[in-house]
C-alpha cells in the first residue's frame, strides 16, 4: 500500500496524535527508527532509547488502567491462525510486555470440520452459515475449550497472563431455528467480563459461544461476534487475523488492498467469485463499519503482521472501510467552487511556493476541456485536461494524508484509467510517493530532476510524436519534457503538503527540437527484468533495496540473508518480500530454470565465488543458453580479467552494456581513481599521487547485534561513534586494497600501460554515518581539466570550493573542488567526496546494472 511517510522518529506531536478511533488507517505509532538524511541506514546504537520511548507511549494510550480498558484493539483470530500458535502468541505476548490488552477473540472452524468428519458428521452451510444440530454443538464446545486453553497456555509459557473466557459475554437468541438449528443472533454484549480480566492484568481471550436468556448454548460465526464485540466496545482498531494474510479476488488470485464499501459493496456481492463465507464476511463487515464512525476501518491481515498493522502507516493485508464514492465533473460549479479553490490553495505546490496562484489554475481551465475527478471529502483530487482528438494529461493529482493512507488516490486514478486508454503526467524527482508513479506507468523520462510518465503508449515513435504536440501547443511545462532548458528548483516551504505531481499548466514558445532521450544516444529497454540480491543485511544491501524500490523496470524477487530468514523486507516498496537463506543449490536451480535475469553479491569479501560458480554451472544448461547477469559488490573480481570493471565514467559504458559478469569498484577506489585520471599525463610517476581518505563509519561495516523485541536478528556498526570519541582513526596504513585498486585500473589509461601507476592510499574513519572525503596530492596546475573529463556527466559535479560533507553524505554522485596550487607550482591538491554507501556502491551498482540490463543507465536514480 502507498503511504507518505514510513516509521519515524517519535516526536512529542506524534504522541499527540498516536490515538486514532476505531481502526482509523492512520500510524498509532509512527516510531522505532529515523528515515530522513540516513534513509534505512539507522543508527543502531539509539535502538534501545527509542524502545524505551515506544514502550512508554504505548504503556500511556492503551493501559489496563485506563478508564475504558478494553479500548485497545479487537483481534479476531481465524481457526487455521490458531495453527501457527507459536507466532500469534508472540505477536499477542509483544503487546502484553508493552502494557497493550487487546481483547481476543478466536474461531476454531478447520479444527472443528476435522474433528465431526472423524465422527461421521459431514459440515452443512447455509449462506455461509454452519448448520449446527446438538452433536455438531456438543463437539463445537469441546473444541473450541481445547483451542482456547491452547491458546492461553501458549502465553502464559511465554510469561504472559491471559484468561480463558468461554462464556457469560454473549447472549443470543435463534438466527433462525428451522433452518440453522442452534446458531445464535447475539442480542447482548455483556463488556464486564472483559474488562475484569485486563483490570487483574490478564489478556482476555474470547469463544464466538453465545447463550440464551434460558441458558441454551448456540453456536454464532465468529467473524459475527468479533463485529458485535468491536460495536460494543469501539476499539481503536479492528482486525481479522487469517491465514492468508488478507481477502483475495476469487479470479485472478490477487490480494485486495483496500476495499472502499459504499464505492464497492454493491458490485463486489454481485461478483460469482464473492459466495460463502466471503460474501457473509462482506455483509457483516459493513454492517459494523455502518455502525461505527465514517473513519472507523477493519483489517484483515495474518497473525506475523499485527504489530505492523497497529503500529505504522502502512499497515498489511486487506484494509476494509466505509469511504466515499467517486464523482467526476466537467465544471468547477458542480464540484462547489468554494471547496475546489479551497484544495488548490492548501495543496497545490506551485501555489504554496509563489510559481502560480488559484485564480491562474482555474483561468488555465477555462481555456480547454477538462474532467475533476475525486471522493466526496476531496480527500484525492485530479483534473484531466482532454481536447478533442488529442491525449489526455493529468494536470493534477492532489491528495490530503487521510486520501494516501486510505488509498483514495488509487480509486481516483482507476476511475481516470476507465475513462481515458492513454495518459500523460508528471512529477518531480524528489516526490515522496515516486515509486507509485513507476508502478502505474507503461514508461517515463527523467531530466534534470523532473519525470514525465505515460500509460497506454507502447511504442517510441507515437511517444516522441505525443511529446512534439504537447510541446506545440504548450500543454506541457517545457521543463518536464525530454527538449528545451532545465526549470529553476521550486522553493520550499514549510508546511506545504506534497501532492503528486508538481504541474502547472503554463504557455511557453517552443521550437521545434528533437526527441531527446539520454546523455547516450543507446536504445534503451523497457522490458521488466528480475533481480536476486544475495547478502541484504549490511548497510550497502539496504540502500540498494531502497534505491530498486523506485525503479521502473527492475523487480526484486528473491532476497537472501542467512540471519533475517524468514522475515519481511522493509525497505521495499514495490511488493511484499519475505528474506529467505539461498543455499549455493538453490542458486544453481534458479539460474538454470531462468528464475531471475540478473543477481547481486553483496556479501564479505571471499565469500561470494560459491555462488558465481553455482551461477555458471546452472548457466550451462539453461534452456536459453544464455546466463544471467552478475554484480559483485565484493573486492573478489576486482582483478579478474574475465570481469568487467563497472566504473562508467573512466573505463566506458559499450564493456557494461555487452558483459554479463560486472564487478563494482570499492568506494574508496572509486573517488580516487576520478581524482586522478583527469591528472594521469601530468603525474611524476616516479612518486606517483597520495590519496587522504576520510569515511563515515559505515564503511567499517556492520557486525550482529542482539535481537531485537520480536526476536528479530540485528545489525550494529563495526565502529561506532562513541568509539571514536569525535575524532578519526587512520587504519591500514599501507597496503590498503582500495590501492591496488585503483593503482590496477588507472594504469589501463596510461599512454604507457607498461608502467604501472602506483597510487598511496591512508584510509581513516570519521564519527559520521555515511560519507568519503579524498584529498589528492599530486604535481598539476589546471583546474579545467576536470571539467573537461567529466563536464556531461550527470553523477559528477564539479564545484570551485572544497566539498563538505553536506555534498556527498546521501548524494548519488561524486563531487569534486577546491583545486589549490603550492605557491613553488610543483605540487596541487584536489578534494573530491561521494557517498560510501551510494556511488561508492548501491548507486554504482545500479549504474551498471541499468547498462548491463538495456536500460537508461540512470532509470531509478534521483539525480542530485
Amino acid at each position: 500500500m502507498l503511504v507518505t511517510s514510513r516509521i519515524s522518529t517519535l516526536t512529542l506531536q506524534v504522541a499527540k496524535q498516536a490515538v486514532r478511533v476505531a481502526g482509523q488507517r492512520q500510524a498509532t505509532l509512527t516510531a522505532v527508527r529515523r528515515r530522513g538524511n540516513v534513509s534505512v541506514r539507522s543508527i543502531q546504537s539509539v535502538a534501545q532509547t527509542d524502545r524505551d520511548t515506544i514502550t512508554r507511549l504505548l504503556y500511556s494510550i492503551g493501559t489496563k488502567r485506563e478508564s475504558q480498558p478494553a479500548k485497545f484493539a479487537v483481534i479476531k483470530v481465524g481457526g487455521a491462525v490458531l495453527d501457527q500458535i507459536d507466532e500469534l502468541a508472540l505477536s499477542l505476548s509483544f503487546l502484553y510486555r508493552v502494557g497493550l490488552y487487546p481483547v481476543v477473540l478466536h474461531g476454531a472452524g478447520p479444527q472443528l470440520n476435522g474433528i465431526i468428519e472423524s465422527e461421521g458428521v459431514i459440515p452443512d452451510y447455509i449462506d455461509g452459515i454452519r448448520v449446527t444440530d446438538a452433536k455438531t454443538l456438543q463437539i463445537a464446545r469441546r473444541v473450541f475449550l481445547e483451542q482456547n486453553l491452547k491458546l492461553v497456555g501458549a502465553l502464559e509459557k511465554l510469561g504472559t497472563r491471559a484468561r480463558p473466557i468461554t462464556s457469560g459475554v454473549f447472549t443470543a437468541d435463534y438466527l433462525d431455528k428451522e433452518k440453522y438449528r442452534l446458531v445464535g443472533n447475539i442480542t447482548r454484549v455483556d463488556k464486564r467480563p472483559i474488562e475484569a480480566s485486563i483490570r487483574a492484568g490478564a489478556l482476555p481471550i474470547l469463544t464466538s459461544l453465545a447463550e440464551t436468556p434460558d441458558g441454551q448454548i448456540l453456536n454464532v460465526n465468529a467473524d459475527i461476534a468479533a463485529g458485535e464485540l468491536a460495536k460494543e466496545l469501539e476499539p481503536m482498531k479492528i482486525v481479522f487475523l487469517n491465514e492468508k494474510g488478507g481477502m483475495f479476488h476469487g479470479i485472478t488470485g490477487e490480494k485486495l488492498d483496500v476495499i472502499n464499501l459504499d464505492e464497492e459493496y454493491e458490485q463486489l456481492m454481485k461478483e460469482p467469485w464473492v459466495k460463502y463465507g466471503t460474501k457473509l464476511k462482506l455483509r457483516e463487515f459493513k454492517e459494523l463499519l455502518d455502525h461505527l464512525p465514517r473513519s472507523s476501518s477493519v483489517a484483515v491481515i495474518s497473525a506475523d503482521n499485527l504489530q505492523r498493522e497497529l503500529f505504522t502507516d502502512s499497515g498489511a493485508g486487506t484494509l476494509i472501510r466505509r469511504g466515499y464514492r467517486l464523482f467526476k465533473h466537467n465544471s468547477i460549479e458542480s464540484v462547489g467552487a468554494d471547496r475546489f479553490r479551497q484544495v488548490i490553495h492548501d495543496r497545490d505546490p506551485e501555489v504554496q511556493s509563489g510559481v502560480s496562484s488559484v485564480t491562474s489554475v482555474l483561468s488555465d481551465l477555462q481555456k480547454i476541456p477538462y474532467t475533476i475527478y475525486g471522493d466526496e471529502p476531496l480527500d484525492a483530487v485530479a483534473i484531466v485536461t482532454h481536447p478533442e482528438g488529442e491525449v489526455p494529461v493529468m494536470t493534477k493529482l492532489l491528495a490530503s494524508r487521510s486520501g494516501v493512507l486510505n488509498n483514495v488516490v488509487d480509486n481516483v486514478f482507476n476511475a481516470i484509467k476507465k475513462d481515458h486508454r492513454k495518459l500523460f503526467w508528471t512529477a518531480k524527482v524528489d516526490d515522496d510517493n515516486r515509486s507509485w508513479h513507476f508502478e502505474r506507468a507503461d514508461g517515463s523520462f527523467t531530466r534534470a530532476g523532473k519525470s514525465l510518465f505515460w500509460y497506454g503508449v507502447q511504442d517510441v515513435a507515437e511517444v516522441q510524436k505525443i511529446v512534439k504536440d504537447f510541446e506545440a501547443k504548450g500543454r506541457l511545462e517545457r521543463a518536464y519534457l525530454p527538449v528545451g532548458p532545465s526549470a529553476p528548483p521550486q522553493r520550499a516551504f514549510p508546511g506545504a503538503t506534497r501532492s503528486y505531481s508538481t504541474l502547472a499548466r503554463r504557455q511557453i514558445p517552443s521550437g521545434s527540437r528533437g526527441y531527446a532521450t539520454a546523455v547516450t544516444s543507446q536504445p534503451t529497454s523497457t522490458e521488466p527484468k528480475r533481480l536476486a540480491l544475495i547478502g541484504a543485511r549490511g548497510y550497502t544491501g539496504q540502500a540498494l533495496t531502497s534505491l530498486l524500490s523506485g525503479h521502473p523496470y527492475i523487480d526484486l524477487t528473491h532476497v537472501s540473508s542467512r540471519q533475517l530468514a524468514g522475515y519481511p523486507l522493509q525497505e521495499y516498496k514495490k511488493s511484499s518480500i519475505t528474506h529467505s537463506n539461498l543455499s549455493v543449490e538453490d542458486v544453481e536451480r534458479m539460474e538454470k530454470d531462468g528464475e531471475v535475469d540478473a543477481w547481486v553479491m553483496a556479501l564479505p569479501n571471499g565469500v561470494c565465488k560459491p555462488f558465481v560458480d553455482a551461477i555458471d554451472r546452472g548457466a550451462k544448461v539453461r534452456s536459453s543458453g544464455e546466463s544471467s547477469v552478475i554484480v559483485d559488490l565484493s573486492a573478489d573480481y576486482r582483478f579478474e580479467s574475465g570481469w568487467k570493471y563497472g566504473l562508467p565514467e573512466l573505463y566506458g559504458r559499450d564493456g557494461i552494456r555487452k558483459s554479463k559478469r560486472i564487478s563494482n569498484p570499492g568506494c574508496y577506489a572509486t573517488s580516487t581513481q576520478l581524482l586522478i585520471a583527469p591528472l594521469l599525463k601530468y603525474v611524476n610517476n616516479l612518486s606517483g599521487p597520495t590519496v587522504f581518505g576520510i569515511s563515515g563509519y559505515s564503511g567499517a561495516g556492520t557486525v550482529a547485534g542482539t535481537n531485537d523485541a520480536d526476536g528479530k536478528p540485528t545489525t550494529v556498526p563495526k565502529v561506532t561513534p562513541e568509539s571514536l570519541a569525535g575524532g578519526f582513526r587512520p587504519y591500514s596504513l599501507t597496503d590498503h586494497i582500495h590501492e591496488r585498486e585503483a593503482g590496477r585500473h588507472l594504469t589501463s589509461l596510461l599512454a604507457d600501460p607498461t608502467n604501472p601507476m602506483k597510487v598511496a592510499f591512508i584510509p581513516s574513519v570519521g564519527p559520521w554515518f555515511s560519507g568519503i572525503i579524498s584529498t589528492l596530492s599530486v604535481p598539476l596546475s589546471e583546474k579545467a581539466l576536470y571539467e573537461e573529463k567529466y563536464g556531461g556527466e550527470k553523477l559528477i559535479h564539479v564545484k570551485a570550493g572544497v566539498p563538505g560533507l553536506s555534498d556527498i553524505e546521501n548524494k548519488h554522485g561524486w563531487t569534486v573542488g577546491g583545486f589549490q596550487v603550492h605557491s613553488e607550482g610543483d605540487r596541487a591538491v584536489v578534494v573530491g567526496g561521494l557517498d560510501n554507501l551510494l556511488k561508492g556502491a548501491a548507486t554504482q551498482c545500479l549504474q551498471n546494472l541499468n547498462l548491463a540490463l538495456g536500460y537508461d543507465e540512470y532509470d531509478g536514480i534521483p539525480i542530485d
